[in-house]
């Protein structure tokens, strides 16, 4: 025991000063700490897993499967949890072959979840993207695996492989070993030749519906002792349009941004979105002509801190919102992202406005977005566009502007018919 410092000698540190903290485990985003390790915790792939779950059940593994969807809904994440059921193996029990069921950890688990186990091998196409880095799979596909039950070869990004590289892979993925095992992700399924996509099966993982989302994000911020209102919730489902770990890097932005509180004015401030009330307004004041509260308005959110560009997609997505109220009421209402004042409004808008209009604002707001997010003066630009949309909310379509023509001409025609005959000129006297 050092008598300066009261610390036993074997413990780390100089003499005479305290024994260095522990290291601190560093902090993981949300969207690995909250990332699935099982088949149970995918969401919103339902079809993707009993199709996988009958398959392993029948004995009917294909050699290759394909993966296809939007960034961020658990391509990569699907192949590992994929390599992980192929080689489940519990500890202590005997062996049941692949199963989607894996309630424990299982021999070779933490290590593809991590991974770093030798059978599961992963690579990014789009940094090898060459045919020696697609020689290398096929030289190493011959061998058996070290310890588990499949050689899995995961390829992320596989659109991003060279024509020479695809054509490589043809014969060694229509005939591999019976022990090989190959799992594609892309984002770009068109741009995968024929010849490689009939020798896999394929799965489209779709985008998250909003309300599994919500509810996602809500038990995500219950384990994190985080309060989150149910509006915050909903903007930042909106913004992730579908995409889980979009969702997750917003939701970790904004507890960051709220000192461990998500507020719908918090997420409005950091997303540089307006307030949907506001956008009621706007879009009020528009389709109402008034220019002048228009302007005011746009102002006031560009002070605010909203982007014009931003401010324009909301009001053409509010736009939508109006029409699919009138023609799909039932539908639209039951969208969870709504608050109550949208469908109040929304349902108050769609009874009044018809659909010639609606649909003119949307092609006006939809030409318009691209031009003010690349205008040199984006405010002057949507001011604008304010314009146009304010004149022409309610002109008549080409259609009914030519019966409104024809109807008029008809009615000056019978008009004259109508109209007293006039007298005729008398002949000029003889000479």
């Amino acid at each position: 025991m050092d008598a300066s410092t009261g610390t036993p000698d074997d413990e780390p540190g100089l003499p005479g000063f305290p024994a260095p903290a522990l290291a601190q485990t560093p902090y993981r985003v949300l969207a690995r700490k909250y990332r699935p390790k099982d088949f149970d915790d995918l969401i919103g792939q339902g079809a993707m897993v009993r199709t996988l779950g009958n398959a392993f059940a029948a004995g009917r593994i294909p050699q290759a499967w394909m993966l296809t969807g939007v960034r961020g809904v658990g391509k990569t994440t699907t192949a590992r949890i994929l390599a992980r059921g192929l080689n489940y193996a519990p500890v202590g029990a005997p062996d049941t072959g692949p199963t989607i069921a894996m309630p424990t950890l299982g021999v070779h688990c933490q290590a593809i979840m991590e991974s770093r186990h030798m059978d599961v091998l992963e690579m990014d196409a789009a940094s090898h993207t060459g045919i020696e880095d697609v020689r290398a799979i096929i030289d190493g596909v011959r061998y058996s695996p070290v310890s588990a039950r499949y050689k899995v070869y995961i390829i992320d990004e596989v659109h991003m492989l060279s024509g020479n590289a695809f054509n490589a892979f043809l014969k060694t993925l229509e005939e591999p070993p019976p022990h090989a095992k190959f799992v594609f992700a892309t984002t770009e399924i068109r741009k995968v030749p024929i010849t490689i996509l009939s020798r896999c099966q394929r799965f489209d993982l779709r985008r998250v519906e909003a309300d599994v989302l919500s509810a996602h994000l809500q038990k995500i911020c219950a384990a994190e002792g985080v309060g989150a209102e149910d509006e915050a919730v909903a903007a930042i489902v909106r913004a992730a349009e579908g995409s889980v770990r979009d969702a997750l890097s917003l939701l970790d932005q904004a507890i960051a941004h709220g000192a461990g509180t998500v507020t719908a004015a918090g997420v409005r401030d950091m997303l540089g979105l307006a307030d949907r009330a506001r956008i009621l307004d706007l879009f009020e004041a528009v389709m109402r002509g008034d220019v002048p509260a228009a302007f005011a308005e746009l102002r006031s959110q560009y002070e605010s801190g909203a982007d014009p560009s931003v401010v324009l997609s909301d009001l053409a997505a509010f736009t939508h919102l109006v029409t699919r109220l009138k023609l799909a009421p039932e539908a639209a209402a039951a969208d969870p992202t709504l608050s109550e004042i949208e469908r109040r409004r929304g349902g108050d808008f769609a009874a009044r406005l018809p659909v010639r209009a609606l649909s003119r604002a949307w092609q006006i707001l939809l030409k318009a977005v691209p031009e003010v997010a690349s205008a040199a003066r984006p405010l002057a630009a949507a001011e604008m566009a304010l314009v146009r949309l304010a004149y022409a909310a309610d002109l008549p379509t080409p259609d009914e502007a030519l019966r409104q023509l024809r109807a008029e001409a008809l009615a000056a025609g019978a008009q004259e018919g109508d109209a007293p005959a006039r007298p005729a000129l008398d002949a000029p006297a003889p000479r």
